[in-house]
Parts: C-alpha cells; sequence; structure tokens
C-alpha cells in the first residue's frame, strides 16, 4: 500500500526455462495458484501461460499432467486483475515450482503469485506444535455479510440486554444503516466521571480483518462479562465502549462478492461513490499551522477544537455520506481515546498522520502530546503477538519491529484530512489507527489465529482511557459548567468539558498544573498528580463567577445592558461626586 516500488518477482531473462520455487518446509496439500502480473505505474510485465511442478527433495519433480501432456496453466491478460486456477486434484508435496511458458509481448516474465493449500499435521514436528496457536473462545469465527453481521449484534444484544446496546450512527451511500453496539453498565446515557471509549473499522471496506475482530471483541466482552471475568465486568462497569465493525459496508460487499483469493488492493477500499474515507475528513492541520506562524493561536483559533471549515459543511463538497455519519458521532459523544482498525500492515501509527512541512512525503510531526500518543500506541502494539517480534517475516517492504511495531503516522507517508488528525484537532478524543494484519482478507480458517494475535492488545488498549486526570468544573453552586477549558502546563492543546461538566485528559504519570476557565468565571489552577497505577486521578475544579458576569446577568434579567466606561469617564464622575458631596 502507498508503495512506489514495483512489486513482482521477475526472472533474469526471458525464456522459458526459468523458474521460481517455494518451499512450504512440510508436507503440504497444494491446490491452486492465483496470479497477478506486475505492480507497476509505468510497467507492463505478465505472465500469459505457466506450468507447475511438485517435489519432495527439490531435485526430482513432477509436473501436473493433463493425461499424458504436460498441462499449460492460462494466466493473466493484463497486470492487476488476479486469475485462479485450481489444480484438477490435491497434491502432496514440499516444494512447488512455477514455470512460464509464455508472456506479454512487449514486457518480461514478472508475476505475483498466491500459492493454495494446506499444511498437514507433522506429529514429530515438537517445535512447531509447541508454537501452533489454538484459541479456547468459543465464538462465531467466520466472515459475516452485512445481514450476518446484524444478526450477531442482536444475538450479542439479547445474550447481555443489560450490558448491550444497538444503534445507528448514519447511512452508507447504497443506503446501508452503519451499526455500532455500546457496552456499558448503563446503555443509552453517559454517565458522569465515566470516559467513553470507541473502536471503529473497515473505513476501506476491502480490510476485513477489522471488521472481524470488532464482532469477535463484542462476543468475547458479552461472554466474559456472564462468566464473572473480573477483569472485563470492570472494564464494562467504569468505561462506556462503542463498536462500530463497518464503516464502509458497500465497499466490504464489493470484496467479499470476489473472496479472499481474488480481491485486489483497490477493490472494495473506496465508498460506493469513489471516495477513501480515511483521506476524507477536514484538513485542520493547515488550518492551525497558518495560524501558528502568523502568530494568531491561542486568539484565532484555539489550539484545540477547531471548526470545520464551511466549505466543507456544503452539499457540494467532495464528503462521503460515511464520512458525514462518522463526524456527526464523534461531535455527539464525548469520546476520550479510540482506535480505528486497518489492514494490510503490522503497526500501530498515531498523530499527526500530515507532515508540517509543505510537499514533504515523510517527516515526523508530533502533537503537543507526542510522549502520551507514543505510549498509547505501545501499549497496543507491545501486547500483540506479533508486532513487536523481530523475528517475524516483515509484511512488504519495511519492518515495523524495529520501530517497536509503532511509527509516527506523517513519518510513514503524509495523509491530508485524516480521521486521527482531525479527532485530535476537532474533539477531546485521542484517536489512533491500528493495522492488525498483514493480509487485509484473511482466510476464514485464519480468523481465530488472528483473534489470540489481537486480543490482549484489544482490551489493553481500551484500559488505557482511564489514564491521566479526570473531575467535573462546578460552580460555586455545585453545577456542572459545560464547554469550560482544562490547559495543562507545557502542553499547547486543551481539552473541554461535556455537557455536565465532566471532562478527562490522557497523560502520562508525573505531576502537572493544571487550569479550568470558562467564559465569566474567574479561572483556578491547582497541581494534578498521575501515578503509575491503572485509574485517572480525581482532579475537580469550583470556578467563581466574575463581577462583570453577575452585573450582565442582573442587567439583562431586568432588560438592560452594562455601560461600559473609559477610566477618563470614571474619574470625571468620581470627581462630581466628591463636589457634591
Amino acid at each position: 500500500e502507498d508503495d512506489f516500488y514495483d512489486g513482482a518477482w521477475c526472472a533474469g531473462r526471458n525464456d522459458p526455462l526459468q523458474w521460481f520455487e517455494v518451499d512450504a518446509r512440510r508436507l503440504t496439500k497444494f491446490t491452486g495458484v492465483i496470479t497477478q502480473g506486475r505492480n507497476s505505474l509505468w510497467l507492463s510485465d505478465w505472465v500469459t501461460s505457466f506450468r507447475v511442478m511438485v517435489s519432495n527433495d527439490s531435485h526430482t519433480w513432477i509436473t501436473i499432467k493433463n493425461g499424458t501432456e504436460d498441462m499449460i496453466f492460462e494466466g493473466n491478460h493484463e497486470k492487476e486483475v488476479p486469475v485462479l486456477n485450481e489444480f484438477p486434484e490435491a497434491l502432496v508435496a514440499r516444494y512447488i515450482r512455477i514455470n512460464p511458458r509464455s508472456w506479454y509481448e512487449n514486457g518480461s516474465i514478472c508475476m505475483r503469485v498466491e500459492i493454495l493449500g494446506c499444511p498437514l499435521p507433522d506429529p514429530n514436528n515438537y517445535y512447531h506444535r509447541r508454537n501452533e496457536i489454538t484459541t479456547t473462545d468459543n465464538l462465531d469465527f467466520k466472515h459475516h455479510s452485512y445481514k450476518e453481521m446484524r444478526q450477531l449484534m442482536k444475538v450479542v444484544n439479547e445474550m447481555c440486554p443489560n450490558i448491550t446496546r444497538i444503534y445507528n450512527i448514519g447511512k452508507s451511500h447504497n443506503g446501508q444503516k452503519l451499526y455500532a453496539i455500546e457496552i456499558s453498565d448503563n446503555p443509552g446515557e453517559h454517565e458522569v466521571g465515566e470516559p467513553e471509549f470507541r473502536y471503529s473499522a473497515g473505513a476501506h471496506g476491502n480490510e476485513i480483518l477489522g471488521r472481524e475482530l470488532l464482532l469477535l471483541l463484542m462476543q468475547f466482552m458479552c461472554q466474559e462479562y456472564l462468566a464473572g471475568n473480573p477483569r472485563i465486568i470492570h472494564l464494562v462497569e467504569a468505561t462506556r465502549i462503542h463498536l462500530l465493525p463497518s464503516i464502509n459496508p458497500d465497499g466490504y460487499d464489493k470484496a467479499a462478492e470476489v473472496g479472499s483469493e481474488l480481491g485486489g488492493w483497490s477493490l472494495g477500499r473506496w465508498t460506493q461513490d469513489g471516495i477513501d474515507i480515511n483521506h476524507n475528513f477536514p484538513d485542520l492541520n493547515s488550518i492551525l499551522w497558518e495560524a501558528e506562524s502568523r502568530k494568531w493561536v491561542p486568539r484565532k483559533p484555539s489550539n484545540h477544537h477547531i471548526p470545520i471549515p464551511e466549505w466543507y459543511l456544503s452539499e457540494n463538497a467532495t464528503v462521503a455520506a460515511e464520512t458525514r455519519a462518522v463526524i456527526a458521532w464523534m461531535e455527539k459523544i464525548p469520546f476520550v481515546l479510540g482506535g480505528n482498525l486497518q489492514g494490510g500492515e503490522l503497526v500501530v501509527t498515531y498523530p499527526y498522520d500530515m507532515s508540517r512541512t509543505q510537499w514533504s512525503t515523510k517527516e515526523y510531526t508530533p502533537t503537543p502530546d507526542d510522549h502520551v500518543f507514543r505510549w498509547l500506541a505501545f501499549s497496543y502494539a507491545s501486547t500483540h503477538r506479533l508486532m513487536t517480534d523481530a523475528s517475524r517475516r516483515v509484511c512488504h517492504t519495511e519492518d515495523f519491529a524495529k520501530e517497536d511495531g509503532t511509527i509516527n503516522g506523517a513519518s510513514w507517508h503524509t495523509v491530508a484530512g485524516s480521521m486521527n488528525d482531525f479527532s485530535y484537532l476537532h474533539t477531546n478524543c485521542f484517536e489512533l489507527s491500528m493495522y492488525v494484519g498483514c493480509d487485509k482478507f484473511p482466510h476464514q480458517s485464519e480468523l481465530p489465529q488472528e483473534w489470540e494475535n489481537n486480543r490482549e492488545s484489544l482490551i489493553v488498549f481500551m484500559e488505557q482511557v482511564h489514564r491521566g486526570i479526570k473531575g467535573v468544573v462546578r460552580d460555586i453552586q455545585g453545577k456542572g459548567i459545560p464547554n469550560a477549558i482544562v490547559a495543562v502546563e507545557g502542553i499547547n492543546h486543551d481539552i473541554r468539558t461535556a455537557a455536565d461538566g465532566d471532562y478527562w485528559r490522557l497523560l502520562n504519570p508525573g505531576e502537572y498544573k493544571v487550569t479550568a476557565r470558562a467564559e465569566g468565571y474567574s479561572l483556578a489552577t491547582k497541581v494534578c498528580e498521575v501515578d503509575y497505577e491503572m485509574g485517572a486521578t480525581q482532579c475537580d475544579f469550583f470556578l467563581r463567577r466574575t463581577n462583570m458576569s453577575r452585573i450582565r446577568e442582573i442587567m439583562e434579567k431586568f432588560g438592560k445592558q452594562p455601560i461600559y466606561l473609559s477610566a477618563k469617564q470614571v474619574r470625571h464622575r468620581a470627581a462630581q461626586r466628591r463636589r457634591h458631596i
């Protein structure tokens, strides 16, 4: 993805004697191959026909036959569309060779190949058996269509009616509802002091794994809650959790129609009207950075809750229906922490996703909360079974395990209008992207393994919503003040209180000088300490009304406006009163 290198195996020269060989490292039942041409913006290379041979020792080879003749398999007619060739019967061997026989006349012998087959059990291989991943969770490990996804969510809701609620945030371009499930001890209402968390998946419709992981997660949490798992019970009772498994169901339908094997890089990636949701949010970075360069911040705009530009809100703007629905969801609920699950890589990315230097394709661009984001990213990556494993194979060309399985989004590749950057600059929510597997659309049989790879990470990351400080900003009468600003000294990014005056501020362990202020009130400052133990530190504020705001309130009550006098006028009136006396 976003890789400008040409992707394919290419022969050293163009003749029918070329081949490449795959060692499965154990006896395998081979059933077929899928081929594509070279992934290149500039070159046109593909193989039009080939032979297949198998071996147990890589010396003696058996060619697949069609009767008495060598079987010639039909290859590709262009470079992108995958072509499936199933063998007449399954063949058991350790090695397999592909021998191109003809190729595009104006190109070279280049091809991408996926080998289909099933490894056979090896009772003598203790090392392999010891490292085989099996799950004990009784979950529905399968790919779910839109109808099956709705049905599964309904089943979870019926199993756990006291802690779940199904709702939708809007509709896709094709009119499919974007369903979410809430998991909380009081579903349907925001509880003062309880943080809100979200996972979303499927912004790229062909990245199926994230969708299935969230469906598995909701089943798991329901089952474990009923079984009395204290960790899950505490998480449910202390957090309001929202799971949105499919942001782009129209794209999913396209990818699922051809299946795991024949789906390419792009089929189903975009919405029905051709929009990449991942890059479709308002670019607030440019607005903030231009204002900072002109020294307008914090007056105009502030360093947080930057408003959406008017042009973006117009009906003629190129904004997907799905994007608008997600933005409305983000604005409606006071989310504190979120993760969007993606596929095709094993890494966690954190903001900013857009490079600050114009025209720079890769540049480390930190937020004011960089240390917090790096911890959040590491909390997921370090508990994933593979992300930080230095011995694992890389998904593509970059070895993110060397970077502890995390990377700043802009230092990987710059993206304007990302969900992560928008969430940080427009709302209180810290959002990260989890690339949960090399394969965007894994086989159904691989879902148990992928669940085991990600299960602990999914839970640990949710628990991070309870790091930092939390509290309520109230007036002297004890009433919560909405939209009050909470600022941490030394961090140029503020957050705001929710409708009831409650707030949550993610912070790493340490001592912080925190100030709360609101229009019409005097500000208040106190020192709040964040411990290493899990659990946010309570840090409440009481604000007094300013004299001017009280005077304005009294005069407005009687239909009058306050009279603002200059210093000279005040001195003149005082002198008149003294003469009168």
